[in-house]
């Protein structure tokens, strides 16, 4: 499983990413925010605070994505 090296906190709910294994590409949180677990998300001052944990990136009170979900949604994005 990949390790995310880099999560910046871009405008619009975007997040810079670069994987142990060189892949990079922009998340794109906004599809997330409606649901109950991410709605703290849509405040940009804790939105900002994404830092990379685990296999995945995360936020101070736990909210978190996967690197397989995030490489998911960048090559999906990629190919539309």
């Amino acid at each position: 499983m990949d390790t995310i090296i880099k999560a910046m906190p871009l405008e619009d709910f975007k997040i810079d990413i670069l994987t142990s294994s060189g892949i990079s590409g922009i998340f794109d949180v906004k599809p997330y925010l409606s649901g109950s677990a991410f709605k703290e998300l849509a405040d940009e001052s804790y939105f900002c605070l994404v830092h990379p944990a685990h296999h995945g990136i995360m936020w101070p009170n736990e909210q978190d994505f996967s690197s397989d979900t995030i490489i998911w949604d960048m090559q999906l994005a990629k190919h539309a």
